[in-house]
């Protein structure tokens, strides 16, 4: 049985998200369709990659990605599809799939050509559902495209580290639904460059000087009236390992969330700066 996931800008609201389900339906009658949101910011490839990379893994190999987000066809923005850590992807050539395969590379890549037989105007529907279908059937993907070796990049997703090795300059790449800013860095990087070296966080006009692991480390479980804790401020690597501002149990409906109490907005800056620059290792004349 075929499972198929759908990840779009396309909300709830109208009635694009239940004409792509009924599409495979038609086409696959006993498919599993899985939705990973339909609620991605308008055309923001950066947030789509981002959620896109920390759900795929979750899902079984084999599984079928669809990714309707800035999706219209143009001569900049063609239609792919690719097999990429045992799960497929059907997607424009956005930028997108450089941030989720920035560790692990495609197997395959294909530039869909099947277009001309297919009259659309709106391809996630028209096209991507076939691409999909003819997967799920068993299909090859040399089928419905020719093999191409590379894809767009997208640079923006990428922090700058200064030639010291004392910077880490990233940005806002993701607010989540608690307002959490989610950041482009990365534990990994940050331990890297960081080689355990003291440092402080500076998000606009706030620092920090501590990284915690879980949200309720900030707290003192051994006071009584836990709640004081409610609106502090913290960083953290999240789940998904990437250096995150947030807000200990905010809301956006009632008190707030990192994005609203500290003025953060997507791509704004967020540095790591270490303390004592790292010393060339010389090696000695014999």
């Amino acid at each position: 049985m075929s499972l198929i996931t759908l990840t779009t800008d396309f909300g709830t609201k109208d009635h694009f998200v239940g004409a792509v389900k009924g599409a495979i339906y038609s086409e696959l009658p006993n498919a599993k369709i899985v939705d990973i949101t339909h609620e991605i910011s308008p055309f923001n490839i950066t947030e789509t990659a981002y959620i896109l990379k920390n759900a795929y893994k979750s899902f079984p190999d084999k599984t079928i990605h669809v990714i309707g987000v800035d999706s219209e066809l143009s001569v900049d923005n063609k239609h792919i599809a690719l097999e990429l850590d045992n799960h497929y992807f059907i997607c424009p050539d956005n930028g997108l799939i450089s941030m989720i395969a920035s560790e692990i590379k495609p197997t395959k890549i294909v530039e869909i050509n099947i277009h001309d037989r297919i009259e659309s105007s709106f391809p996630v529907l028209d096209v991507f559902v076939q691409v999909a279908s003819h997967i799920a059937r068993g299909g090859s993907l040399s089928v419905i495209g020719r093999e191409v070796d590379t894809y767009k990049k997208i640079v923006e997703i990428k922090p700058k580290v200064n030639e010291q090795q004392t910077i880490i300059a990233g940005g806002v790449i993701y607010i989540d639904n608690y307002g959490n800013v989610i950041t482009n860095i990365s534990k990994k990087q940050f331990n890297t460059i960081g080689k355990g070296r003291d440092y402080k966080v500076t998000a606009r006009r706030y620092t920090f000087s501590k990284i915690y692991s879980r949200y309720n480390e900030i707290v003192d479980f051994s006071v009584t009236d836990k709640r004081q804790y409610d609106g502090e401020k913290l960083a953290i690597f999240n789940s998904a390992g990437f250096l995150e501002i947030a807000i200990y149990r905010s809301n956006l409906e009632t008190v707030g969330g990192a994005s609203t109490l500290l003025g953060l907005e997507y791509r704004d800056t967020i540095t790591v700066e270490f303390e004592n620059p790292i010393k060339p290792e010389f090696t000695p004349i014999s």
